[in-house]
Formats: C-alpha cells, structure tokens, sequence
C-alpha cells in the first residue's frame, strides 16, 4: 500500500481496531476450536446484516458535518438521553473487560510477572497518555501502524497453521444442538464484528478526519469504511481459521478469565505450530486487544462529552478529558474492587448489546433516510432492503438471545 493511500485512511481503521478484539480473538479462535468452519455462514451473514447500520455513520457525518449524536437529537431528544444511560450503564464494564484480555497477553508477551491488576492499571495509564497527548490525530496515526501489525501477523500465524498440516475443513456441526454451542453461537454473531454503537463512536471519528483534510468527502468517508470493514471479516474468518487448524477437537477448555485465557491460547497455538512461532502469534494477540482497548478509551469519553454538550448546551465545554478520567477511574475501581463480579458486570453489558442493537439500527435508518440526510446521499433501494431484513434479524436475534440465555 502507498504511503498516500494509508494517508487517506482513518475512521475506518479506528473502527476496526475498535471491533477486531473480544469478538475475533476470543469468540471467532472458540468458535473455530469448537465448530472447525461449521460457523463460517454466521461470520458472514451477521457481518452482511449489520454492515447497513454501521455504515450509515460515517455516511451521515461524511455528508451533513455533523454526527449521529447530533442526528439523534433533531430526531428526538429522548434518543439522545437513552444513548447517555445505556453508555454510562456499560463503558465502564467493556473498557475493563477489553482490558484484562490485554493486561494478561501482555504478560505472555513481555513475560514479566505482575498481576492483572497491576498490568490493567500499566496499560490503561499508557493508553490515557498516549491519547492525552495526542488524541485523534496520534490516534489515527498509531492505529494504522496497529492495524498493518495485526493484519501481516495474523495471516503469517494462519499461513503456518495451513502449511503444518492439520485438517479442519470440515462442516460437521453447521448449527450447535447443545446449550453451552447455542450460547456461543449466540455470542459469537452478538459481537461480530462490534456492538451496533460502535456506528456512533465512528461518526465521531468521521467528523475529526473532516476537519484534518479536506479530501475527506462523503465518498471517501464511505471507501474508508469499507476497506476496514473487509479487514474485520477477514480477520474474523483468519482467527477461525486458527482455532479450526490449532485447536479443533484438541478437547481444551477455555478458562473465563482473562489472563489464564491468554496463556491458554499462545501456548496451545505455540505447542501445535511450533515455538518459533510463539513472537508472531502474541504480537498478532497483543495487538488485536490493544487497539480495542486503546480505541474504547478514546470513544466512549468522545461520545459521552458530545452526548452531554448536546443534552446540557453551553454548561459542558471540553469535557473529553474529563470523561476519560471518569472511565479510567471507574475502570481501576472494578479492578481493584469488583473484578470477582467481573462475570456478572460483563453479562449485563452484554445483555445490554444485544438488545438495545435494534434500537441502534432502527435509528440509524430513520436518520440516514430522514429530511436531514442530504438526499443524494441516502441508501439507495438495495442498501435499503437490506436495512430492512437486517433490522428483522436484529429484531428476531434479540428476541432469541432473551429466550435462550
């Protein structure tokens, strides 16, 4: 890629380094482990059904300057304080969880014997001063050195799983009959690629790129959200693929908590492909939960000081570092205080995602198909009917989530 063509790039990579963490490191390597590529149909329909309301972020803020928060708004001010409750209720859970994936592959990687609290506290003070100082525009910067990283590893890691010969290519279980397959599949598509407001943190982004560069426009904002939304297919089928070729009937149970799941997961990928492998496989695992974690700390204070400058006017000003120390602060004080009760706090999120997608999606549509959406920049039919069946299945998902788990 030139160096011209990386220059252009920005949300797009955020929002991928956003999505490509829990869901693609944890879920996809289980589902892949469990299922061999039996699931691969999910992957691919729940990321085709979602892609509308995702894009519809950067679409709006490419086309109007404005973000969705600010959509929401003129559409109704009770969109906007739903917004605030349902974020405040789970950043402060996400961000720790996103977290200690990270804090214990940190440990594997650098091999230095701390607790998780201790790493979780070291890597949340790196993040909050690496964008302290630099905010989006580091961001932006850092993420596509990031991303590059990710993608060159983790096809390098599969590339070595193929050639050592294991074979996985098998369909056997196309839809789980137990309980616990059920779960994860239901898991599995919930987070793939990313919980539906992430289309919001993503027209914040939106609008930073537009005012760094002009050539930002609608249709570059759209082929920018498109190349990243490729790269978390891709690679949400690579880390599959790995756990399909790696792990696939090898009878391991994945331990819940995040440092014991880490050292779980490089040994057994070290084990079957080989020691020398063990580098590329945790800077590919590293580097997947540190964008996560690096790129929530950044959103969720984005949104929560738009969101509360939109709802109280001219008494919130510059609340963007204030919001983050709120959310580092919270983080550090369910590490040190709650993290026994980490299950139940991730569980009630997780809840929280899945039934609150359709909300998200169906205000996405009514905004981007709305009087204040410019019309030439309105879905057009197919993106449309599309919308349609995805809000369906949103719908019908939710419904099935809450009778199942």
């Amino acid at each position: 890629m030139s160096t011209s063509f990386i220059k252009k790039l920005g949300p797009g990579l955020l929002f991928a380094g956003a999505a490509i963490g829990v869901s693609h490191l944890v879920n996809s390597t289980k589902v892949g482990a469990e299922f061999g590529f039996g699931l691969l149909w999910a992957l691919l329909l729940v990321n085709l059904f979602k892609y509308p309301f995702f894009q519809f972020g950067p679409r709006y803020a490419a086309a109007t300057g404005e973000s969705l928060l600010d959509g929401y708004k003129k559409l109704s001010k009770g969109l906007l304080v739903a917004y605030f409750i349902l974020s405040f209720a789970t950043m402060f859970t996400i961000q720790t969880a996103v977290t200690i994936v990270t804090a214990g592959l940190a440990s594997q990687l650098f091999g230095i014997e701390l607790s998780m609290e201790i790493w979780s506290t070291i890597i949340t003070v790196i993040c909050l001063g690496i964008l302290a100082m630099g905010r989006y525009a580091i961001l932006d910067k850092l993420m596509k050195v990031i991303i590059i990283t990710l993608t060159i590893s983790t096809v390098i890691a599969v590339v070595f799983a193929i050639s050592d010969g294991n074979e996985a290519l098998t369909a056997r279980q196309l839809f789980p009959t137990e309980v616990g397959g059920i779960t994860l599949l239901i898991v599995f598509m919930g987070w793939m690629p990313a919980p539906l407001d992430i289309s919001i943190w993503h027209s914040l982004w939106a609008i930073e790129k537009r005012q760094e560069t002009e050539s930002f426009t609608p249709k570059t904002a759209l082929f920018d959200f498109d190349f990243g939304y490729v790269v978390t297919i891709i690679l949400g089928i690579c880390f599959m693929a790995l756990g399909a070729y790696v792990m696939f009937n090898s009878g391991i149970q994945f331990s819940p908590k995040g440092g014991v799941f880490a050292s779980q997961l490089i040994d057994l990928y070290t084990q079957n492909l080989g020691s020398g492998t063990y580098i590329i496989i945790a800077i590919a695992a590293f580097t997947t939960m540190f964008s996560t974690t690096l790129t929530t700390l950044d959103a969720s204070p984005r949104a929560m000081a738009k969101t509360s400058q939109l709802l109280f006017g001219k008494y919130i000003k510059h609340s963007y570092i204030f919001w983050m120390l709120i959310l580092v602060l919270g983080t550090i004080i369910i590490l040190t205080q709650f993290l026994a009760k980490m299950s139940t706090l991730i569980y009630v999120a997780t809840a929280l995602s899945f039934i609150t997608a359709p909300f998200y999606a169906i205000s996405n549509y009514i905004l981007i198909t709305s009087k204040h959406t410019p019309k030439a920049w309105q879905p057009k039919l197919g993106l449309r009917i599309l919308s349609w069946l995805g809000i369906l299945f949103l719908t019908g998902f939710s419904v099935w989530y809450l009778t199942t788990i």
